[in-house]
């Protein structure tokens, strides 16, 4: 059974994105017209699960591409998860790499612009950084096997930040 585990912002995230990001593109060349960190572990100061986000931006028409690319690196396409506007990959031998969920998105899409914005907006106020990080160790306690409950629970504030944000 996962445990869900919320911890205190490490640097050393950063450092791992960056051995991620090196590892894409070496994959994908020119496909990725950028590779972004995301989430939580992307926030200076925020608590977080020790899992990195990661998106690969493209042009549009280029999924399968990238797709391809991807899989020959050991990536697998499982589908947008019920999340129109981006695919996500697995995979099942990365140890050199720090765990990460991995989405392939088109530049311009709702989903990457949500991504971004919510990222740039934490880093900046730190009044929301500090809530959403309450929100996250609360759920992480109140629901430490329940993944789906812990994502619903934290649902609330992050709706209120889309709806400061206009996205």
């Amino acid at each position: 059974m996962r445990t869900i585990i919320v911890e205190p912002y490490n640097p050393k995230w950063a450092a791992e994105f960056e051995k991620i990001l090196a590892e894409l593109y070496a994959l994908l060349g020119e496909t990725a017209l950028a590779i972004e960190h995301f989430g939580s572990t992307s926030v200076p100061d925020l608590w977080a699960k020790p899992i990195i986000d990661v998106d690969v931006v493209i042009r549009g028409g280029d999924f399968e591409k990238a797709r391809d690319l991807l899989a020959a690196g050991g990536y697998e396409h499982v589908g947008d998860l019920g999340i129109a506007g981006r695919e996500a990959f697995g995979y099942a031998d990365k140890s050199h790499l720090m765990q990460h969920h991995l989405y392939v998105c088109e530049s311009g899409a709702a989903e990457l612009r949500r991504h971004l914005a919510l990222r740039d907006y934490l880093r900046e106020n730190a009044d929301a950084r500090e809530r959403y990080g309450a929100i996250k160790r609360e759920m992480a306690e109140r629901y430490p096997h329940d993944i789906d409950a812990y994502i619903k629970g934290k649902g609330p504030v992050i709706a209120e930040i889309y709806d400061k944000l206009g996205v």
